[in-house]
């Protein structure tokens, strides 16, 4: 069912108040792949009544009041995409469309939507004034001090800067039933895992990270101390090791509970058979189609967390470094369902999770003791006492495509091509079945980059070229088997910290004379919260070896290094005049204070 966006919905379900009201970024799309929609179909599965405001209008007080004032609290979130990520491009350009608006057009959801959506609130609900609760991944990677591209500073925890009551940081299901049950009860709702709040003492149980003061300082010493608070911060996010935290803002402290408890495979199936709609609550369709819909819609989440510790990406933060996977059974239940929806053309579009290929993969003594504090699971190679799911994969998809109904299973989300390549038992075996029946046209992968030094700050040491090509040979070997035309693309990353001119120069010879393509798919690297990559580009020092490493910081420089990949001839040269127009200089400007001494 949907839930309640309007007056309308509370009079038929004979609700006069609700006990939650979730306002979002996002338009409001009733699906497990919207944060705010799981929360809200959880917290209604708890027994609660709760409604969803999607992009309420910020200079009325009727958009945000329309389903009165919350008995318990308001949950607030940014929406699925932190949303200066959602609204801005690598290079600070505003993005002219939303795939999460109806209609597409890019304005509805405001900049730093959490602290709006809050003030927005408290502005209108001056005499009834419920806790406001902020979550999702916008609230989940700003709840402490972070650096912020778009202003090119720290800033404080934005529990701060919103001024609001609470923050849940995570996934959350457990922890937003565990706090609405505090509330109703009136109990204090301090021990919450997964909770952060700010307090005036200091917890005697608590690890302290240096003050946001320090780590706001342009300088070697607040390079040092955000480094320090960084590290014990990214160290304190399994559930099973991590201890409470608390970091100085002035003249109070941020407070940041051990992560919740993960949910067991039986928890996680419950979630996920809740009664979701797939579509776009009606009141929003009037408005135009909103895009995410064509990929989420009848799309398969098989899992949570990853593993692979990319320096740039910020799942193993946010969802985890273990890995935490559904039962096949609860999978192949969602296929049913999905093929009896009225829209279902017989494809599914994906089947995955943030890396596709590690569903029921993992190891013991992460389920017993947590993730090793001091070693990567693929990093500088696939950890030897690793648990693939490969083989668990192959039946999983088999069972999907022999349902009814069902033409087509797509597995779009990435892979780690290495850690297929490390499965010796049913890696090959794995992928053959991926080329022969569940590659739509062309497969996507996401090597990044080519160059070893790149590629061992970006944390990928083990996607190394030779990988790269071998695994780009056994594809096409597969694909020549299966008589099919289809074929790879290849996603990289510019001016990622490490990474030069000369780098990408590499990279565009090494993809045309070994991949036998110019790649199109070539980001910029985006600094975006409580990512390892993010640490680098601020400081301007490897984390690991706390050496100065190279950063491009510079707009043209930036720009620079992507056209030497996807750009012409005629810009290829201009940018190696560049190269040599810059060769001579010893503090590069744009780039982090800290380094000195030219190129790396």
């Amino acid at each position: 069912m949907f839930l309640p966006t309007t007056k309308a919905e509370l009079e038929v379900l004979g609700w006069h108040t609700l006990d939650i009201v979730l306002v979002t970024g996002d338009s409001y799309i009733d699906s497990p792949f919207s944060g705010v929609a799981v929360i809200g179909h959880v917290l209604l599965d708890a027994g609660y009544r709760v409604g969803i405001i999607g992009q309420p209008a910020l200079d009325t007080p009727q958009d945000i009041n329309r389903l009165g004032t919350p008995a318990l609290f308001w949950g607030v979130t940014g929406g699925c995409i932190d949303s200066m990520v959602a609204n801005r491009t690598a290079s600070g350009r505003k993005r002219k469309r939303d795939d999460y608006t109806p209609g597409g057009e890019n304005t509805l959801r405001p900049d730093r939507a959490t602290i709006q959506y809050t003030n927005l609130i408290r502005r209108y609900n001056k005499e009834a004034v419920r806790p406001i609760v902020l979550g999702g991944i916008e609230a989940s990677l700003r709840r402490m001090a972070h650096y912020d591209a778009w202003t090119d500073s720290i800033r404080r925890s934005v529990l701060f800067d919103a001024k609001a009551d609470y923050l849940l940081y995570g996934m959350a299901e457990r922890s937003v039933v565990e706090l609405a049950d505090s509330i109703k009860e009136g109990r204090e709702p301090k021990d919450v895992r997964g909770l952060c709040y700010i307090s005036k003492e200091l917890p005697k149980d608590s690890v302290e990270l240096p003050p946001y003061a320090e780590c706001a300082e342009r300088s070697a010493d607040g390079f040092r101390a955000f480094r320090d608070a960084f590290k014990l911060f990214y160290g304190s996010n399994d559930p099973a090791t991590a201890r409470r935290l608390a970091q100085l803002h002035d003249t109070r402290y941020l407070i940041q509970n051990p992560p919740a408890r993960y949910l067991t495979e039986t928890e996680l199936d419950s979630v996920y058979a809740l009664a979701y709609e797939r579509d776009l609550h009606p009141y929003y369709l009037k408005f135009g189609s909103v895009k995410a819909l064509e990929t989420i819609r009848f799309s398969i989440s098989t899992h949570r967390g990853c593993y692979g510790e990319c320096g740039f990406c910020a799942i193993a933060v946010h969802e985890g470094r273990r890995v935490r996977s559904r039962s096949r059974a609860s999978i192949v239940a969602e296929a049913v369902k999905i093929s009896e929806h009225p829209l279902f053309k017989g494809r599914i579009p994906d089947v995955g999770g943030p890396t596709a290929n590690m569903y029921a993969s993992g190891c013991e003594r992460m389920e017993k003791k947590g993730c090793c504090p001091s070693k990567s699971c693929l990093t500088p190679k696939v950890c030897p006492v690793l648990k693939f799911g490969h083989a668990e994969q192959v039946q999983l998809l088999r069972e999907l495509r022999e349902l009814k109904g069902i033409k087509k299973v797509v597995v779009a989300s990435g892979l780690r091509h290495d850690m297929i390549l490390a499965d010796k038992s049913a890696g090959r075996q794995y992928l053959k079945e991926l080329v022969t029946f569940h590659v739509s046209g062309q497969l996507k992968i996401a090597p990044e980059h080519s160059e070893p030094n790149v590629l061992k700050v970006m944390g990928k040491d083990g996607c190394d070229r030779a990988a790269l090509l071998k695994f780009k040979e056994l594809f096409y070997k597969f694909t020549k088997e299966a008589g099919l035309k289809q074929f790879l693309s290849y996603y990289l990353m510019a001016a990622h910290p490490g990474s030069t001119l000369e780098d990408m120069i590499r990279l565009r010879k090494f993809a045309l004379a070994e991949l036998d393509t110019l790649p199109e798919q070539v980001q910029l690297f985006t600094p975006t919260p409580s990512t390892i990559s993010t640490l680098v580009y601020w400081t301007g020092f490897d984390p690991v070896t706390a050496t100065p490493c190279f950063v491009e910081k510079s707009p043209k420089g930036r720009e620079a290094q992507k056209e030497a990949v996807t750009g012409a001839d005629k810009t290829l040269k201009q940018n190696m005049g560049y190269t040599r127009k810059r060769s001579g200089v010893k503090v590069r400007k744009g780039n982090t204070g800290a380094y000195k001494g030219g190129r790396r």
